[in-house]
């Protein structure tokens, strides 16, 4: 396995996950580190500690001391599980774009695990929209409401 042989580091921060309560899923999150704020007190300086925020981490697994990136096989697909548990759509046998179908016979291009299109199966909505209005909370739904900080009830 190749190993990424540098760091990504976020001076003050550390990289947090935060659980649905939906789904079994996690959301990559960056705990910020702040200052203390300062108060002028009677002409004395009181240092008020201020808590750390929490903000969306967009650096992927790259920042994450606990991941092995393997370039060779590209990231992990975390909705892979989330789709295929629907049952809804169903993996192509093949690449359908002729830029796809032509950049596959060049197999200096390509990851060794290709990963082949889905479609949804006869008669299956599987948009988000869709499952919105079906009154179903899909994984992604949790993941994107968790990421905007709107894990209010």
């Amino acid at each position: 396995m190749i190993k990424n042989n540098y760091k990504i580091s976020y001076p003050s921060s550390k990289k947090v996950y935060i659980e649905g309560k939906l789904h079994n899923i996690k959301v990559a999150m960056r705990e910020i580190s702040l200052t203390d704020t300062v108060v002028l007190k009677d002409g004395v300086k009181i240092f008020v500690p201020n808590a750390p925020i929490i903000v969306y981490d967009t650096s992927g697994p790259y920042s994450d001391d606990n991941q092995n990136v393997d370039i060779k096989k590209g990231i992990a697909r975390m909705r892979k599980d989330w789709i295929e548990n629907r049952a809804d759509s169903e993996r192509l046998p093949r690449f359908t774009s002729p830029y796809s179908r032509q950049n596959k016979q060049n197999a200096t291009l390509n990851f060794p695990i290709i990963n082949l299109p889905r479609r949804a199966k006869a008669g299956k909505k599987i948009t988000q929209m869709a499952y919105a209005k079906a009154g179903i909370i899909t994984p992604e739904m949790e993941y994107a409401s968790i990421r905007e900080n709107m894990q209010n009830e």
